[in-house]
């Protein structure tokens, strides 16, 4: 089990901080799109800790044509020699529609054809094979030899997909080569849901989990201090309201018997009271969705919870703590993992 870390740097800092998780530990990095560019910061991850793995975690697909979002993720195959992966997503309806302007559905039936069409261009540049690309949202007939990078050496990228509803998640096993499991999750909900359809998707390919990467993102609170606790537990009990606010997000608050309190969330977003999200969040939610104790308690907690699954395990902690606290808990978490 590979351990990767949150990649939040933008371009000014990003070799500073690639330095800084490769020292801490991480196998990899995951950048996230959302106030700046998801691609960029990592080309400069890649040539400043070229020994980490690198990917989109994720990049908004929909609002990018296969064909561009196929030349950036040749390019950074070719640039980290070989360590990225190309994690995508399809963001919600109300920012596809309303942030970029773009049609939004069928969400998963659309995804599965932009998958494919991406790995049709990949098809072509890696194996000379003629793109012919004809689907019903995306359309891809012409490739001259000016504008084809040749094969890639260090092969073809993969491509993870972020998923959280069934449908959605099928198409992740039929047509991906992994699975980006959304940091809102529950055991139920991964175990009883997602896995499931996983391997619903899986079957349609004629593949089985051993040809397939499931990255889980798995929510840490933690502290050296009970004062840096509680503030780790502030921090993402109000990261918790944000995501329970999301009708799309209800199913994995469903299979912890928490659905009744969605539309109560949602309602309170809708009223602009997002400071009131987290008062909502009690220790059985948190319980739910995270992975919460003493420092030199985590390592054991997340590999007894995810060991089973995760190939890699994405660390999600969106609050500010000692990087040697770190360092200790992922030494301790690749060395039980081993």
């Amino acid at each position: 089990m590979k351990i990767d870390g949150p990649f939040y740097a933008q371009m000014s800092g990003a070799a500073a901080e690639a330095k800084r998780l490769a020292a801490i530990g991480y196998d990899g990095v995951y950048s996230l799109e959302g106030s700046w560019d998801p691609f960029f910061p990592l080309a400069l991850a890649s040539e400043h800790a070229p020994e980490l793995d690198i990917a989109t975690g994720i990049a908004v697909a929909f609002p990018r044509n296969p064909s561009h979002i196929a030349y950036q993720a040749w390019d950074l195959q070719t640039f980290s020699k070989g360590k990225f992966s190309l994690g995508i997503g399809s963001q919600i309806k109300a920012h596809i529609e309303k942030r970029f302007g773009i049609d939004f559905n069928p969400p998963a039936a659309r995804m599965r054809e932009y998958i494919l069409a991406v790995k049709a261009f990949f098809d072509c540049w890696q194996h000379g094979n003629k793109l012919d690309f004809q689907g019903k949202y995306y359309r891809h007939t012409l490739m001259t030899p000016m504008f084809n990078p040749g094969p890639n050496p260090y092969g073809i990228p993969p491509i993870m997909l972020g998923a959280l509803g069934p449908k959605m998640t099928e198409v992740a096993g039929e047509v991906a080569d992994g699975l980006i499991v959304h940091p809102f999750n529950s055991m139920p909900f991964l175990e009883e849901k997602a896995l499931p359809a996983v391997k619903k998707g899986l079957e349609k390919s004629a593949r089985s989990l051993d040809d397939f990467t499931l990255q889980v993102n798995a929510i840490i609170i933690t502290g050296e201090t009970e004062e840096e606790y509680v503030a780790a537990e502030n921090s993402v009990k109000s990261l918790l309201g944000f995501y329970a606010s999301t009708p799309a997000y209800a199913p994995p608050m469903e299979a912890v018997g928490l659905g009744d309190l969605q539309p109560i969330m949602n309602r309170l977003s809708k009223e602009g009271k997002w400071d009131e999200l987290g008062s909502y969040v009690d220790d059985d939610f948190l319980d739910a969705f995270c992975t919460r104790g003493k420092p030199e308690e985590i390592a054991g907690l997340l590999k007894k919870k995810y060991a089973g699954y995760a190939d890699r395990l994405a660390i999600y902690a969106p609050y500010a703590a000692p990087d040697a606290m770190w360092a200790s808990i992922i030494q301790e978490l690749k060395t039980s993992a081993e």
